[in-house]
C-alpha cells in the first residue's frame, strides 16, 4: 500500500476525513514553499498537493494562475519543485505529497526520468490535468511500479464511460472537481456534489476527495459528510497573497488549523 493509501486507511479506522491543501511551488518566492509545507502539516493537514507552475494552466482560475505567474517570475520549474520536496522530506518522511501540474513539463523532462526523480524526491502521487486515462496507461503503470499513485480528475460533466475508465486506472484517490469551470469559481451545490461522489463510489472502491469551491471550515465539514477528503487550493493561495513572504507560513497554518478544527467537530 502506498503512503497515500496508508493515511486514508488510518483515517478510516479513526472515523476522520483527510484535509488536503494545495500550494503553488515557488509562490510568492521559492524560499517560502518548504516552510509553508511544514506549516500545513503543523495545522493538521493529512496530505499536500504541490502545484508545478506552468505558463498555460487551462484548468486554473485567476487566483492560482496568478500564483503560477509569480512563481514563474522566479524561474521555478519542475526540477526546482522536486528539489523543494527533497528538502521537505529531510524533516518529514510521513506526510504524502502529491505533485499536480500539466503534461508539458513532464514530457520535456522525459517521463521515465521524471518518474525516477519524483520517486527519489519523495513524491507519493501525481495529478496531470491534461492526461486523460486512455492516453497514459504506460505512465500510470510506471508510477505504480515506483511506488506512486496516479490520481485523476473527474467533473460534473464526466460521462459514465469516463468515470469507469478513471475508476479502473486511478489509485490513491480520485479528485472530484465540484464545479464546472476553473478553480476558485462558483457556488457549491452540495446535493449535486454528493450525488456525483456517489456515482464515482458506485464503480470505484478508492477514496474520493472533493476540491474547487471549498473556502472555509464549514464547507469542508459539509463536504466530508459524504467525501473522504476536502481539497483546498485557491483559498490557501489567497492567504499567501495577503501575507508577506515572512508571514505566509503562519497565515496558512492559522487558516488550515481552523478548517481542521471544523472538520473534526463534525466527526
Amino acid at each position: 500500500m502506498s503512503r497515500i493509501g496508508t493515511v486514508f486507511e488510518g483515517l478510516r479506522k479513526t472515523g476522520r476525513k483527510a484535509l488536503i491543501p494545495y500550494v503553488t511551488a515557488g509562490d510568492p518566492e521559492p524560499g517560502v514553499t518548504v516552510p509553508v509545507l511544514h506549516a500545513m502539516v503543523d495545522a493538521g493537514s493529512d496530505m499536500i498537493e504541490v502545484g508545478v507552475p506552468f505558463s498555460d494552466p487551462m484548468a486554473d482560475g485567476p487566483v492560482i494562475q496568478k500564483s503560477g505567474e509569480r512563481a514563474l517570475k522566479h524561474g521555478t520549474g519542475l526540477r526546482d519543485v522536486l528539489q523543494m520536496i527533497r528538502t521537505f522530506r529531510t524533516r518529514d518522511s510521513r506526510t504524502p505529497v502529491i505533485l499536480m501540474g500539466y503534461a508539458n513539463p513532464i514530457e520535456a523532462m522525459g517521463t521515465s526520468l521524471f518518474v525516477k526523480e519524483a520517486s527519489h524526491a519523495g513524491v507519493d502521487g501525481v495529478i496531470v490535468v491534461d492526461y486523460p486515462p486512455e492516453e497514459c496507461e504506460d505512465f500510470s503503470a510506471l508510477l505504480r511500479k515506483n511506488g506512486m499513485d496516479m490520481i485523476f480528475l473527474l467533473a460534473p460533466t464526466s460521462t459514465a464511460q469516463r468515470v469507469e475508465s478513471v475508476a479502473k486506472m486511478a489509485s490513491g484517490y480520485i479528485y472530484y472537481v465540484s464545479l464546472k469551470g476553473t478553480t476558485g469559481a462558483g457556488h457549491l451545490d452540495l446535493q449535486d456534489v454528493e450525488k456525483n461522489v456517489q456515482r464515482i463510489r458506485d464503480v470505484s472502491g478508492i477514496p474520493v476527495g472533493v476540491g474547487f469551491g471549498i473556502r472555509d471550515g464549514a464547507t469542508a465539514r459539509a463536504i466530508c459528510n459524504f467525501a473522504d477528503a476536502a481539497i483546498i487550493g485557491s483559498r490557501v493561495i489567497q492567504e499567501i497573497e495577503a501575507a508577506t513572504p515572512a508571514t505566509a507560513p503562519a497565515k496558512v497554518k492559522a487558516f488550515l488549523s481552523e478548517v481542521r478544527a471544523a472538520m473534526d467537530e463534525g466527526e
